[in-house]
């Protein structure tokens, strides 16, 4: 009985996991097919001088500025654990390399994508950047911060039009006023302040 439970588990496993890779490339090919300031957004990291010099100029999320006061660590996965530390430390790659390992234990966490898209995007490596943001919307498509993560990264890509929708869906998910819905509102007024002058 314990036998076939375990097979019909993993059996199970399998199915859910070939959903989800089905569904996050479904959601990949629904956006628009891009390949001039990101390389595509699957693509290698960013070279360009334009997009380099908007990076530097324009905010980074502040709602991961908490992530270094998670009291809730000790639960985790031990890579994941790893990967939140290494994001409060700033070491990008490190962070990237636990989450990895997390994931591989953890294929359906839509929070260790869009960290994984988090750091990537702080490498200036925008086209993995895009990728994890957009896994992690596949797996949860009411996943704040990656919808938050994914309008400031149009907005590096100057398409506001783009962070709009996003703004737009956290409008929609953010019953009450959230802390991602203000953090991309004013990310989104910051660069028209700066594409004004």
């Amino acid at each position: 009985m314990r036998i076939r439970a375990a097979a019909s588990a993993t059996v199970l496993g399998a199915l859910v996991a070939a959903v989800t890779v089905y569904a996050a490339s479904l959601y990949a090919a629904s956006l628009p097919s891009r390949t001039d300031a990101i390389g595509g957004w699957r693509g290698a990291p960013v070279q360009t001088t334009d997009v380099k010099s908007a990076i530097d100029d324009f905010p980074i999320c502040t709602s991961m500025a908490a992530i270094g006061e998670d009291a809730d660590w000790a639960r985790l996965d031990a890579d994941f654990t790893a990967g939140k530390r290494a994001l409060a430390a700033e070491d990008w790659e490190g962070a990237i390399a636990a989450l990895k390992l997390a994931a591989l234990r953890d294929p359906g966490n839509a929070d260790i994508a869009n960290y994984i898209g988090y750091a990537h995007r702080r490498l200036r490596q925008l086209g993995p950047a895009m990728g994890y943001y957009q896994q992690a919307l596949a797996l949860n498509p009411r996943h704040r911060s990656a919808h938050e993560h994914l309008g400031e990264l149009f907005l590096v890509l100057h398409e506001p039009a783009q962070a709009e929708q996003q703004l737009a869906a956290l409008e929609r998910i953010c019953l009450l006023p959230c802390q991602e819905f203000g953090g991309l509102e004013r990310a989104i007024a910051t660069y028209r302040g700066i594409a004004a002058r």
